[in-house]
C-alpha cells in the first residue's frame, strides 16, 4: 500500500511540474538570497535563456535591466510580511524586458507585464522562497494606449476649426473666459486681438469660394507661425480671427498685430482661379478692471476692429486709442 501511495505522489509531482512548465505565464522562484531556483518554459522561451544559464544567479546579475534596490525591497517585504505583493504595467512597464511577439500588438516595443510576488512556505512553515508570476498584458496596455490616443485626437478635433486648423470659436472663447477670470483675480493684463480680411466678399465673388477658403487657410498658417506657444488663436467666424495674447499689454500686442498685418499683406496666395493678395484690419483690447464679462472684452476689441475698418482698413487700432489709428 505504501508503495502505491508513493507512486501516486510521484505522479502528482510530475503532473504539477508539467503544468508549471506548460502554463502561459512566467514562473520564477527566488530564495532569500535572491537566487533563482525555478525558471519555467515561458521564461525560457521569451528570454531565450535556458534554465542552466540563469539558475542559482541573482536576478539582477542575469538581467541587468532590473534595479537591484527595487527588487531586494520587493522580495524582502514578501519574506518579512508573508503576504503577496503586486506590480502592474502602469507602475512599471515590465519586470524583465522581453520582446513582444503578439501579432495583434506587434507595434509594442516590448512585452508589458504584471507581476505577483508570493511567499512560499516550506513544510516546516518557514518562508524562505518567493514565487514570482509574470503575466503578459501587452494587449491590454496597447489597447489602453490606443484608446488614450483616440480620445486625445477626438478632443483635439472637438476644439479645432476644420478649415483653418486653428481653435474653433467654442474653444478659444472658453479660454478667453478663463483668462478673463484669471486677470480679474491676479491683476495681470492680457490682450485680445480681433482681425478680419478686408473686402473678403469681393474675393469670394471674383475668385470663388474655394479660393476664399484657401485665403483663410494661408492666413491661419501665418498666425500659427507668428504667435507664441502660450497664446490662444482661433477662428471667430467667417473671415474673422481672434488671438488671445497671454500676459501681454496692448502696446506689446500691437507689435505682434503689426507683424501679422505686414506678413499677410506680403503674401502672394495661389489659388485655382488665380493669384491674389489680401490685407487685414485688426482691433486690440487690453483687459481692464471695469470689464463686466469676457463678452464685454470681445465687444471692445470688436469696436477697435470696426474703427480700423472705418479709417481705411489694413491697419491696427487699440481700443483705448480709438481715433488715433495707424
Amino acid at each position: 500500500m505504501g508503495m502505491l501511495e508513493g507512486k501516486s505522489e510521484l505522479r502528482e509531482v510530475h503532473w504539477l511540474m508539467d503544468m508549471l512548465q506548460s502554463i502561459d505565464v512566467g514562473l520564477m522562484v527566488v530564495d532569500s538570497q535572491y537566487r533563482l531556483a525555478i525558471w519555467n518554459s515561458f521564461m525560457q522561451n521569451h528570454s531565450n535563456r535556458r534554465p542552466k544559464s540563469v539558475l542559482n544567479q541573482r536576478l539582477w546579475d542575469a538581467f541587468p535591466e532590473i534595479s537591484e534596490e527595487w527588487f531586494r525591497r520587493k522580495v524582502d517585504s514578501v519574506l518579512l510580511l508573508r503576504t503577496p505583493a503586486f506590480t502592474t504595467w502602469e507602475q512599471r512597464p515590465y519586470l524583465l524586458r522581453f520582446p513582444s511577439y503578439r501579432p495583434v500588438t506587434g507595434t509594442a516595443p516590448y512585452m508589458y507585464q504584471n507581476a505577483t510576488f508570493m511567499p512560499l512556505r516550506s513544510a516546516d512553515g518557514e518562508v524562505n522562497h518567493v514565487g514570482i508570476i509574470l503575466y503578459d498584458v501587452t494587449d491590454v496596455a496597447v489597447n489602453r494606449a490606443d484608446l488614450k490616443a483616440a480620445n486625445a485626437k477626438l478632443e483635439a478635433l472637438s476644439r479645432t476649426d476644420r478649415l483653418t486648423g486653428l481653435n474653433n470659436r467654442g474653444y478659444w472663447e472658453q479660454r478667453l473666459e478663463e483668462e478673463f477670470r484669471r486677470n480679474r483675480r491676479s491683476g495681470e493684463v492680457s490682450s485680445l486681438v480681433l482681425f478680419d480680411v478686408d473686402h473678403f466678399k469681393r474675393v469670394n465673388d471674383i475668385y470663388g469660394h474655394p479660393s476664399g477658403d484657401e485665403v483663410l487657410r494661408q492666413i491661419a498658417r501665418v498666425v500659427s507661425a507668428q504667435v507664441r506657444s502660450t497664446d490662444i488663436c482661433g477662428r471667430y467666424g467667417g473671415e474673422e480671427f481672434a488671438a488671445l495674447l497671454i500676459d501681454t499689454p496692448a502696446d506689446k500686442a500691437r507689435v505682434l498685430a503689426e507683424r501679422l498685418r505686414q506678413a499677410i499683406a506680403a503674401m502672394s496666395i495661389t489659388t485655382e482661379t488665380g493669384t491674389l493678395s489680401v490685407t487685414v484690419s485688426l482691433g486690440i483690447s487690453q483687459h481692464a478692471a471695469d470689464m463686466q464679462s469676457h463678452e464685454h472684452w470681445i465687444s471692445t476689441a470688436d469696436q477697435a476692429l470696426y474703427q480700423a475698418k472705418q479709417t481705411g482698413r489694413n491697419r491696427t487700432v487699440i481700443y483705448e486709442n480709438i481715433g488715433a489709428a495707424s
